[in-house]
């Protein structure tokens, strides 16, 4: 195995996940675990929300691929990008595919910095994304002359070259219209994921509301910005205010989570204008 990643730990995941042996490092076998990994790992902010409530200083929830897998094993959590990111790479190194960590920008303004964290696979020359935020379902071939696709009418994503660099165009589910996520470079250490997510500290719009995403069978469910959220098999989405209750039961019984995470989860608070911009100068004056 060409991973840190504890054996025990791997076959506990990897039972978890569906799977009764290791998988050889093939495309059909990436298709397999990244399609299982979708649909029972969350995207969520659970354990990052807990934690930034709590005022800890010590290093995020899933700051390391051990952290992560065993929180998911034992509470059913996932986390943001950096963390998802990290421990999925982490996994597939574990079976010997080549998977690098990647570093992106979620185009939600103009001019911002790198803010996201992802996953390339290669196969020989074949280049293949395989997002833990995006939960695009099966790998996105990367093509540098041409646009690719995933072509699926609730979870399905573009990828269009533009200026020398891949855009990947998806459904968030605070912002259903879409937007696009720039990738701009791979090869990211841990030390750089690590850095990168400490510098969500002061401010993320993950720090403050709950956030989660889940595919499941043929729909994309979970809840943002206060509101319960699907995109649904027919292509079209719903989208309703929930209370604190109600968020709760979502996360226990459709998403998964156990009783006692969700118990330790602070009522969401209205997330403020990132530090600098021209809203928070705005609401400063």
């Amino acid at each position: 195995m060409n991973s840190t990643l504890p054996p025990t730990l791997i076959e506990r995941v990897l039972s978890k996940l569906g799977f009764s042996a290791q998988p050889e490092p093939t495309l059909e076998n990436l298709r397999r675990i990244y399609a299982s990994w979708c649909q029972r790992v969350p995207f969520d902010n659970v354990r990052k929300l807990i934690h930034a409530r709590s005022g800890s200083t010590a290093p995020f929830p899933g700051n390391t691929a051990e952290d992560f897998l065993e929180a998911w094993l034992k509470h059913g959590t996932g986390g943001t990008c950096w963390a998802g990111a990290g421990a999925f790479q982490a996994l597939l190194l574990s079976f010997s595919f080549t998977a690098v960590r990647g570093i992106g920008t979620m185009l939600v303004a103009p001019d911002l910095p790198p803010n996201h964290g992802t996953v390339r696979v290669t196969f020989g020359p074949e280049e293949y994304l395989v997002d833990c935020s995006v939960l695009h379902g099966e790998p996105l071939r990367l093509a540098e002359h041409e646009d690719t696709e995933v072509k699926h009418p609730a979870w399905g994503v573009r990828c269009i070259r533009r200026a020398g660099k891949s855009h990947i165009v998806w459904r968030p589910l605070h912002k259903l219209d879409g937007f696009e996520c720039r990738l701009e470079s791979f090869g990211a250490t841990r030390e750089d994921y690590a850095n990168y997510y400490e510098k969500t500290r002061g401010w993320s719009p993950f720090n403050y509301e709950l956030s989660v995403r889940l595919n499941q069978d043929d729909r994309v469910i979970g809840a943002a910005f206060g509101k319960a959220v699907s995109l649904e098999t027919d292509g079209t989405t719903r989208e309703r205010r929930i209370q604190q209750s109600e968020r709760a039961r979502l996360l226990i019984e459709d998403i998964g989570l156990s009783e006692e995470i969700v118990s330790q989860l602070p009522a969401d608070v209205p997330t403020p204008p990132p530090p600098g911009s021209k809203t928070a100068k705005a609401a400063e004056d």
